[in-house]
């Protein structure tokens, strides 16, 4: 039997519960820590394990070690799969998770100098919604490989510069935290998404920043999208 027949069934069993499909509908815009699901869902630690294992076994979801505090971790939506992003989208877009919402996105990261950059011009070239970003601890400029992917991938960071979220981020608005060290500095209270998105400075090459960027539109247009 063709492979991909064999993972697409494997994956619609692994839908077939409907616990299961609320966890991917509340991953779809965002990733989240097993207790961050379990408090938005109600569902018990053993119960939530149980399912989170059955989307695992299929590759639906996956699992990454936060940077900042390594001992979370944080469930995600394997998007890089086509199946998976075919698979993920409600079909009635009356059933998607409501969105905090508000009249501009800013997307947060620890030093301002890459990730977040990245996504407000990814973010600025396909949505007409105001986009801006900020930085809990930002550096003094933005990175150069930031600045060098960003043209590779068709975005304009040459004049980008780093601010503080507290010159920046507004009551309204509807703050992405791109990396685990600002989620998990920010106030809890505070609604947001988080995207764990691996630091490519720590990594240094030109691969980490493509790498980086990649993964940042593809969020970017799921997200635009709803």
């Amino acid at each position: 039997m063709d492979e991909q027949l064999t993972r697409r069934a494997r994956m619609h069993a692994a839908l077939g519960e409907p616990a299961r499909l609320a966890i991917v509908d509340r991953l779809l815009p965002g990733d989240a820590s097993p207790g961050e699901l379990g408090a938005a869902l109600g569902l018990p630690t053993n119960l939530l394990a149980h399912h989170l294992r059955v989307l695992q076994d299929a590759g639906v979801i996956g699992r990454v070690q936060s940077e900042g505090d390594r001992r979370r971790t944080y469930v995600q939506l394997r998007l890089d799969d086509p199946l998976v992003q075919a698979l993920a989208r409600p079909i009635d877009p009356a059933s998607r998770v409501p969105l905090p919402t508000g009249p501009r996105v800013v997307f947060v990261c620890t030093h301002n100098s890459a990730r977040s950059q990245l996504a407000a011009a990814s973010w600025a070239r396909v949505s007409e919604i105001p986009v801006a970003c900020a930085g809990t601890h930002p550096a003094p400029r933005v990175h150069p490989g930031a600045v060098a992917a960003g043209r590779r991938h068709g975005l304009r960071l040459g004049r980008a510069r780093t601010a503080h979220i507290d010159e920046v981020v507004q009551p309204a608005d509807l703050v992405v935290a791109v990396c685990d060290s600002a989620h998990e500095e920010l106030d809890p209270a505070r609604p947001r998404l988080h995207w764990s998105i691996p630091d490519p400075v720590r990594v240094g090459t030109d691969a980490a920043f493509d790498a980086a960027c990649d993964e940042i539109d593809r969020r970017v247009r799921t997200l635009a999208a709803d």
